[in-house]
């Protein structure tokens, strides 16, 4: 998979009916990919970006980095520069069940952003936070080494053994 996505989510549901999971929330795409999946990596982080940080600076491979912000809109958890350190360490995307920030320069940015909209405050910074662990949000538990296709139309998540 790639920052470009193969399979729509509509033609993800069509191909998997029983399989594919569609996340409930309304989110909005705000990177410059306005399509993109990639194998799942997780943060769980409330209103403290620390932990997101320190797992984009190391090798994305293509995957999807997916953060449970808990639904806060208390703050933004990323802005250009950690998209950008995301775009360079070759991560395919981020699903955000939060907020961002800086939403002219994402579009600007070749990596795909998903969240829930934008915020202008900062998020603090105590190193609280989990990673690698199941995250569960509209009405999807998005388990790391699972697919996650995002476009315009929606949220899909795949258990690549369903791929058979």
């Amino acid at each position: 998979m790639t920052n470009q996505t193969s399979t729509s989510t509509a033609d993800l549901f069509d191909g998997f009916p029983e399989d594919a999971q569609s996340c409930d929330l309304s989110l909005q795409q705000l990177g410059g990919q306005r399509a993109f999946s990639g194998l799942i990596a997780t943060v769980r982080c409330h209103e403290d970006n620390s932990i997101l940080r320190a797992m984009l600076a190391e090798p994305g491979e293509g995957r999807v980095l997916v953060v449970d912000g808990g639904g806060s809109r208390q703050c933004a958890l990323i802005g250009a520069k950690l998209a950008e350190l995301a775009q360079s360490n070759g991560w395919a995307g981020l699903l955000i069940n939060g907020c961002v920030r800086d939403v002219v320069e994402l579009r600007r940015c070749e990596v795909g952003v998903t969240a829930l909209g934008s915020s202008p405050r900062r998020p603090r910074k105590l190193g609280a936070g989990e990673r690698d662990v199941p995250v569960s949000f509209g009405g999807v538990t998005f388990r790391p080494g699972h697919e996650v296709h995002s476009d315009e139309d929606g949220v899909a998540v795949l258990d690549p053994a369903a791929r058979g």
